[in-house]
């Protein structure tokens, strides 16, 4: 309450206790009045942790669409392999840990959205459901800490990278971009074209169709450079 009929260091006593044995700075608020009608504090700290939950869920969806396969999916990630296989299909690695975050990212979603439904519980004076609101916040930090920590642990040290990424950007028809600033936007199409009705490369397409050097074929193709703003003029060996 407003600390009627208390000793007049009542609060602040307690704090300093709290904070000694939690290791956490806890203060006496400036106005009990707006401290106890109002949960805006902890719904700000449970929108963070919504939004720290979905970002993890880009991740952990990221993680497992790239360690799809090895044969009919993208496979340009490896897994680590926690558990030994499907229950149907022996050797297929499951993205457990992965899924493991998506379905914690999904109920810190949840939590969340109790703590919003009890922060609009105030009236007057009084919020009359903070305790949802401090299960559900705890729930939300506590969750969030393990999972991260597992995901961390189990998953993202032990992920390795395939041949499968190299070999799909050297097959990708944008790498036919590079080639636009020697040769030219239609000729580079007509590239893209032969290289899609062929099942060629574009750098075996452009090996034939332009007169470009390998050295020129290297620089303009290199798919590096595309993941950066830049023009690479005409070819260096004129």
């Amino acid at each position: 309450g407003t600390g009627v009929n208390t000793h007049p260091e009542f609060a602040s006593r307690v704090c300093a206790l709290l904070s000694q044995k939690l290791g956490v700075a806890i203060h006496e608020t400036d106005n009990h009045f707006q401290a106890q009608s109002s949960l805006d504090a902890v719904l700000e700290a449970s929108g963070s942790l919504r939004t720290v939950a979905v970002s993890l869920q880009k991740i952990a969806n990221d993680v497992r669409w790239l360690g799809s396969g090895p044969r009919a999916g993208l496979g340009e990630l490896a897994l680590p392999e926690v558990q030994p296989g499907s229950s149907i299909m022996p050797g297929k690695v499951n993205p457990v840990i992965a899924e493991s975050l998506l379905q914690v990212s999904a109920q810190v979603i949840g939590c969340d959205a109790a703590v919003a439904q009890a922060a609009q519980g105030s009236y007057f004076e009084l919020n009359l459901m903070m305790p949802v609101a401090a299960y559900n916040l705890l729930e939300a930090i506590e969750l969030l800490a393990s999972v991260s920590q597992n995901f961390g642990e189990r998953c993202v040290v032990g992920l390795t990278a395939t041949q499968r990424g190299p070999e799909m950007v050297e097959r990708g028809l944008m790498l036919t971009t590079g080639l636009v600033p020697a040769i030219g936007y239609d000729a580079a199409a007509d590239i893209a074209k032969e290289a899609t009705k062929t099942g060629r490369t574009i750098r075996e397409v452009a090996r034939e169709k332009t007169d470009l050097s390998e050295d020129d074929l290297n620089r303009l193709l290199d798919a590096t450079k595309m993941t950066a703003p830049g023009l690479d003029a005409m070819p260096a060996s004129g």
